[in-house]
């Protein structure tokens, strides 16, 4: 079968901004774009560049954009990606700086990863029982299955917004160790993690979870952190109010005040209530904002599931 491949070629040395070239192979049964790419160079373009060394999904290394997704070209077969999206369209990491061609700067990267001390603190003479490791590996909610490729960087909205955030990666990283009982620095970890670019700058876009071909699923490593720093106390963030606030409000009245939830949220910082109120004209005038004294159908019943709620805790 022969297939062709969009691929971008761009040297910062020579050209004058990225653009596209096409190329033809003969794809046998099986072939996945990595077993392509290596084929045009080694028979079409000896200057075409990537990354690649294991081969077998586990370095991470050849790690692309192919039609608008972040995969892996060794695990991708050519067929199935035609099949999906009728053509093969292949393109560096976003979010990273182009070096040549498939090849990006990950010294971005490896800085997120070192701002978060991936490894255990432990004191002197401190000891964690046996039986404390039991099933760690299912407490770290796979946590310690990323490879490092950097598809979840690549992905993320709130880094391509803000390059200060600290990433999927990075936070999933973190997670890890506080998930760790060996480790015995989990408050001041969390406390470092609260300023800008940290846990609360996740919008939640899903995209990281969705490119990840580990399954490590950092936005779900992100919510649990979010879960810990509430209980280790740290709830005065407007972004920790929106969660404690959020969950008075629905078990209170039974339904989501989007009037009142703005205002607890930012009650006594003066700077940031002064922000919302044009938002709260514009959920005036389109009707979004409910009657204070309307009482809601099933009010009773979803407060009786919020104090049997708080029993459980």
């Amino acid at each position: 079968m022969r297939v062709k491949l969009t691929v971008q070629k761009f040297n910062p040395d020579v050209d004058p901004k990225p653009y596209k070239k096409d190329y033809f192979v003969e794809a046998s049964r099986g072939m996945t774009l990595l077993t392509a790419l290596l084929k045009i160079k080694a028979e079409i373009d000896g200057t075409l560049t990537f990354r690649a060394s294991c081969r077998a999904a586990i370095c991470g290394s050849c790690l692309m954009q192919v039609n608008g997704s972040q995969k892996l070209a060794c695990k991708l077969p050519l067929k199935e990606e035609l099949e999906h999206h009728g053509k093969i369209e292949v393109g560096p990491m976003a979010n990273m700086p182009v070096i040549k061609d498939m090849v990006v700067q990950m010294a971005p990267f490896w800085e997120k990863i070192k701002a978060v001390d991936p490894f255990l603190m432990t004191k002197n003479g401190v000891e964690v029982p046996t039986e404390a490791l039991k099933d760690l590996h299912e407490k770290l909610h796979n946590a310690d299955g990323c490879i490092m490729c950097g598809a979840c960087v690549s992905a993320c909205t709130s880094f391509e917004v803000s390059r200060g955030f600290l990433g999927p990666a990075a936070l999933a990283k973190a997670y890890r160790f506080q998930a760790d009982p060996r480790d015995q620095a989990h408050v001041p970890r969390l406390e470092a993690l609260q300023g800008p670019d940290g846990i609360w700058d996740c919008v939640r876009c899903n995209f990281c979870v969705q490119v990840c071909p580990k399954d490590v699923r950092p936005m779900e490593q992100i919510v649990r952190l979010r879960r810990l720093s509430i209980g280790a106390g740290f709830s005065e963030s407007v972004e920790a109010r929106h969660i404690t606030e959020f969950t008075k409000v629905v078990g209170d009245e039974g339904r989501l005040n989007e009037t009142l939830l703005p205002i607890l949220m930012t009650w006594g910082n003066l700077k940031k209530m002064l922000r919302i109120i044009p938002l709260g004209i514009k959920m005036f005038l389109h009707g979004k904002t409910p009657f204070p004294f309307k009482r809601v159908p099933g009010r009773d019943e979803v407060r009786a599931i919020f104090k049997r709620w708080e029993k459980t805790k």
